[in-house]
């Protein structure tokens, strides 16, 4: 069955619930980084050595695909990826708070 133009698709059971705003899978919406907003997930107390820093947020960046920077001692990472962030971090063996 093909869909009309006027409907969105809402459940996939290939990608789980997807948002009626954007089209992306719910844990990934888009939405807020084409609104204007600016979310960042934002990675502090690290070690202060440039190399590790521009590594780390290099990993980050590309395992949350969204942009990044190393920002003096923190990292922030677009968008509102905490989990996934927190998830590396921890595969890192770093412990993370809150």
């Amino acid at each position: 069955m093909k869909p009309r133009a006027n409907e969105r698709l809402v459940y996939s059971t290939d990608r789980g619930r997807v948002c009626s705003g954007c089209g992306w899978p719910a844990d990934n919406c888009q939405c807020s980084s084409r609104s204007g907003q600016t979310n960042a997930a934002v990675v502090y107390d690290l070690p202060q050595n440039a190399a590790f820093l521009k590594e780390l947020c290099q990993e980050l960046k590309r395992a949350c695909g969204t942009g990044g920077a190393v920002v003096d001692d923190t990292i922030e990472v677009q968008g509102d990826l905490r989990d996934r962030v927190r998830e590396i971090l921890q595969r890192r063996g770093m412990v993370v708070k809150g």
